[in-house]
């Protein structure tokens, strides 16, 4: 893995780094439900959860060397372009969006902006080590989540994507992209000085839709 090679490589440093981050996913912990999950709990079950595993393990040469690794569990990342939003904002410009399955799965997510600063934070704030969720505090439902961006976008969201018509257009990933529950909470932050420029989810889309409509 690339990772290990690199922490592998870094013994080689006439002086060796004192922070190493590495980005990780909340696709650590799995399908969960509705169980909050700090960075305590343990791992799921699956093809993601078993990667992120062998991913943070990748990082322990650099802390064999002394250095303070910071694991960053990273959610669904809110941004003006890229990433999940922009593929989600087509159809609900067109009024054509809803909850995917149940809607009752819930989703944590980021914005593009926090999760700079978190890893800024991460670099300077040394109380900071092992695996830190970066993640904002109010994780949604899928349906919370449709309504929210419905609201911010002005559009209706009455046309829902049922379970089995994800799974034919993803197949098995859909389960872990679109209808697995995982509710994270940004435990080590919230014990830190960092505060997050959009804790809530409304304010989040509308900071995130201004810079669409504005670039």
């Amino acid at each position: 893995m690339g990772t290990r090679s690199l922490c592998e490589s870094l013994k080689s440093c006439a002086e060796t780094p004192k922070t190493f981050i590495c980005a990780s996913a909340i696709g650590f912990y799995g399908h969960r439900g509705g169980t909050e999950l700090d960075e305590s709990a343990a791992p799921g079950v699956g093809f993601l959860p078993s990667t992120c595993v062998e991913w943070e393990a990748s990082c322990e040469p650099a802390r064999a060397q002394g250095m303070r690794v910071v694991n960053l569990r990273i959610g669904v990342v809110l941004a003006k372009s890229g990433g999940a939003l922009s593929k989600m904002l087509m159809p609900f410009k067109l009024g054509l969006g809803g909850k995917i399955g149940s809607g009752g799965q819930y989703m944590s997510w980021v914005t593009r902006e926090d999760l700079v600063r978190i890893i800024q934070h991460s670099l300077v704030d040394e109380s900071l080590e092992g695996p830190v969720n970066a993640v904002a505090p109010g994780a949604a439902t899928n349906l919370e989540f449709t309504k929210a961006l419905g609201r911010a976008l002005g559009r209706p969201t009455l046309f829902p994507l049922p379970a089995f018509m994800a799974k034919l257009v993803l197949g098995e990933m859909a389960e872990d992209l679109l209808l697995a529950s995982t509710r994270v909470t940004p435990g080590k932050l919230s014990l830190s000085s960092f505060r997050f420029s959009h804790p809530e989810l409304d304010t989040a889309l509308a900071s995130v839709l201004e810079e669409t409509h504005g670039s």
